[in-house]
Formats: structure tokens, C-alpha cells, sequence
């Protein structure tokens, strides 16, 4: 992701339409698109500030994290549940979540399981 242009750079853009230069001739001027021009030039008139908003982050966690308590006290019945299975509990419960939403909620809190693995199969008698 890109980084956004200075504010300076936009409110000198944004001074020159105001001043009476086209949005066009401003962007020109200035070595920046004319859709950048364009748009300045509105948030300017809409909020009286050129500022970028803030870029990147995390905007959907909220709507699993809201259901912690259920997923931790799943977890915490049964250690060895499977992502897909949290998926079905919460499924039950009118929560539609992706198995990877589920993978990210577990990695943001460190919480890991490591399976063990299995024993090699016996050749003279089976195994349980």
C-alpha cells in the first residue's frame, strides 16, 4: 500500500482551484492526477480539511471477537477441536465466520496446538 501525499502538497492543490485554476491545470501544475485533484478538492468543501485518513488496520475482528468467551469456553471443553468444528458451533449460533477468521482469532492471542504424531502402524498386531 501506497503512502498518501503530503498535506501540503494537498492544500496547495486545493488553494489553486480555490484561486481560480481548474482542477485539471491545478494537477498539471502540481505533478499529481487529475483524480487526485478532484477528490481533494471535494473533501475539502465536504469536511474543510485535506488530512488522508488513516490506511490499513484491522476493521472486521470486532465481529468474532464479540463470541471470545464462546470460542475460548469451546476450546477449553474439548482442546482438541477443530477449527471447522468452532465453525459448526458457531454456526449453530447464527454466526457466520470463515475457518481463516477463526485461524487469525487463535494467532492474535498466541494460542497454538501442536498434534503429536502418530504412531507407525504395528505389522503384528493392530494398534488402538
Amino acid at each position: 500500500m501506497g503512502k498518501p501525499l503530503s498535506v501540503d502538497l494537498r492544500d496547495r492543490v486545493v488553494t489553486a482551484v480555490e484561486g481560480g485554476m481548474s482542477r485539471r491545470q491545478a494537477a498539471a501544475r502540481f505533478g499529481v492526477s487529475i483524480s487526485s485533484a478532484i477528490r481533494w478538492t471535494a473533501l475539502a468543501r465536504r469536511t474543510g480539511d485535506v488530512r488522508p485518513k488513516r490506511q490499513g488496520g484491522d476493521k472486521r475482528s470486532a465481529r468474532v471477537e464479540a463470541h471470545a468467551p464462546l470460542i475460548l469456553g469451546a476450546v477449553a471443553d474439548k482442546p482438541d477441536v477443530t477449527l471447522a468444528e468452532l465453525q459448526a458451533i458457531l454456526a449453530e449460533r447464527g454466526v457466520a465466520v470463515a475457518v481463516s477468521t477463526l485461524w487469525r482469532f487463535f494467532a492474535r492471542r498466541k494460542i497454538t496446538l501442536k498434534k503429536s504424531p502418530r504412531m507407525r502402524r504395528s505389522r503384528t498386531a493392530p494398534t488402538s
